[in-house]
């Protein structure tokens, strides 16, 4: 993340100067961000404009194998993706991260709006983009997504062959059946009964309906309501990630139901494809991606983080970056991918 003075501040109070050693830590850290990272931006093929952050390894001659890589429901790529590209970049790999089109520092309108097979030709459109890079060995790009995003990469890799390898981190498989589990059954009724308002409403002319993202009351309407999901965005939100916003359009949250990125799995092998699950998450259910992994074809290979689903990130961040980083270089730099 780029060093604005974040460290000094807390809820907009400042807290005080940092000791002298650790701002020479903060500003090593800095030159190295400098040194790898640069902010891209591209345009995709309906003519919307995507940005973020291209990451290259230290001393790069040639080119290299490349990881595109976008963030899940709702979330900006300040939200620890900088990390994994980091993890990547280290080992040799370059790293094209953006935010998803509606939201962060990417355009795209009505803004808070997630239309998930948007967002997968968006990831094609910036594999497309990272082929004109002269840092891209264009036969060894890879694509990593993690929960809504996992799911996209998995329709990805199913249907576009430039892929040479895939990770999926605690991805979303199937939206109904994920819906299901989290909105109780006596409440789906008045669920589809706002779906429909909200379409007669914007066919008049009206503003898209807006949902939170989380809410810290159990009861409360949100997309994401579990108790980890208001924890861990309300957290990363105030530490690393101002431009998130708490809302989506309601119009997002039906076409999450509608989406079944699963339904793709037995459709990427040749390509080797990696699935990382947390065996403790109840947001994208842990049993529902096991499941889905027996239905992929070789090669494949499940990596079992004992977290939730926002462990991930931080608390189990270094198994699920250092198993997708071995499973990009082993299938990447061997140009075994499909």
């Amino acid at each position: 993340m780029d060093d604005d003075g974040s460290h000094l501040h807390a809820k907009g109070k400042r807290i005080g100067n940092p000791p002298f050693g650790a701002m020479i830590a903060v500003h090593k850290q800095n030159k190295r961000e400098q040194e790898m990272r640069k902010d891209i931006e591209f345009s995709t093929e309906d003519g919307t404009v995507l940005r973020g952050w291209y990451y290259t390894p230290a001393n790069l001659t040639g080119s290299v194998p490349t990881i595109i890589m976008a963030h899940g429901f709702s979330a900006v790529k300040e939200m620890y993706l900088d990390r994994f590209a980091e993890v990547f970049s280290q080992a040799g790999m370059a790293a094209l991260v953006f935010d998803n089109r509606n939201f962060g520092a990417s355009d795209g309108e009505p803004r808070q709006e997630i239309d998930p097979w948007q967002q997968v030709r968006d990831y094609r459109d910036a594999i497309t983009f990272a082929e004109t890079l002269p840092e891209t060995d264009r036969l060894k790009i890879g694509i990593w997504g993690s929960s809504y995003s996992g799911g996209h990469v998995l329709v990805v890799a199913a249907t576009d062959r430039r892929v040479k390898a895939v990770v999926a981190q605690v991805p979303l498989i199937s939206g109904h059946a994920n819906a299901r589990r989290l909105i109780r059954s006596d409440a789906f009724c008045g669920l589809y009964d706002m779906f429909d308002e909200d379409r007669r409403n914007r066919y008049k002319g009206g503003h898209p309906a807006m949902i939170p993202v989380v809410t810290e009351d159990p009861s409360g309407p949100a997309a994401l309501p579990t108790a980890d999901s208001w924890a861990w965005f309300t957290a990363t939100h105030e530490e690393r990630a101002p431009s998130w916003r708490n809302e989506v359009t309601l119009r997002s949250v039906e076409m999450f139901t509608e989406y079944e990125p699963g339904i793709h799995i037995a459709h990427i092998s040749p390509t080797p494809l990696l699935l990382i699950v947390g065996l403790a998450d109840h947001l994208t259910v842990a049993d529902q991606t096991l499941l889905a992994y027996e239905k992929a074809l070789q090669p494949k290979k499940l990596v079992m983080l004992n977290g939730g689903h926002f462990d991930a990130y931080v608390h189990d961040f270094d198994k699920a970056s250092g198993a997708a980083c071995e499973w990009f270089k082993v299938h990447l730099a061997s140009g075994t991918g499909g």
